[in-house]
């Protein structure tokens, strides 16, 4: 994690994303921009959290880590999102990985001063409980993706979810990925062998092309028909 010093940056995120709304009392005094590198973790699983951050650039994942040691993807995000609501109200400690898939930009505001100014402000409150509303709602869609939905399907939301917009590399209609395969296999919860399985097939109908450990897409029309918006 890094903080920008630059506050005419952070007045920009505060003003796009309406930050201030979110509070009943003046909260801006408190807030910092935090930025974290791809494949760094914005809080881990059982570590404590020491701020509370609005996530306004970039895109995450989430996911836990099983007893077995397996990971299992909860969800990908976009912004606008919150992060730490959970621990806010329950702990000290996170409940699950948040890790940047590229850079990524939080404001951020001290969990000890969320706890201390806005614990009884009911405009934050209010923010709070629709949050873990919607995280419900998204934990419980996620419980059930690995059961209803073939791999093929999972494995194409989950592409797009991590492919880069932009890929100066690549003439193609999408970008380089790379990824290690057991990792991915782990999220997806299936195994290494089921996944290439899976990824040659998409390689046969020139969806996508597999080079070492990264992935091509060829055919980004076909990717988006096969995921939906699984993981979106």
């Amino acid at each position: 994690m890094n903080r920008i010093n630059n506050q005419s940056k952070l007045d920009d995120y505060i003003e796009k994303y309406n930050i201030e709304d979110f509070f009943g009392i003046n909260m801006k005094n408190h807030m910092e921009l935090h930025s974290f590198n791809k494949g760094s973790h914005i809080v881990k699983v059982n570590e404590p959290i020491d701020y509370f951050y609005f996530f306004v650039e970039g895109k995450i994942k989430v996911y836990t880590i099983l007893k077995n040691g397996k990971s299992l993807l909860f969800r990908l995000y976009n912004p606008l999102t919150i992060i730490g609501d959970v621990e806010f109200i329950d702990c000290d400690k996170a409940n699950s990985n948040i890790e940047a898939i590229n850079e990524c930009l939080c404001i951020a505001i001290s969990m000890s001063n969320i706890r201390k100014y806005a614990v009884n402000d009911p405009t934050f409150l209010k923010c709070i409980c629709e949050s873990l509303g919607k995280k419900f709602i998204s934990s419980s869609i996620a419980s059930s993706i690995n059961i209803l939905y073939p791999l093929e399907n999972r494995l194409s939301s989950y592409l797009l979810a991590i492919a880069p917009e932009n890929n100066e590399h690549s003439n193609l209609d999408g970008g380089i990925i790379t990824d290690k395969f057991t990792e991915m296999a782990d999220l997806l919860g299936t195994s290494y062998r089921h996944l290439i399985r899976t990824i040659n097939k998409l390689c046969d109908e020139k969806i996508i092309r597999k080079e070492r450990n990264s992935i091509i897409i060829l055919n980004l029309n076909a990717l988006e028909k096969l995921a939906g918006d699984l993981y979106k």
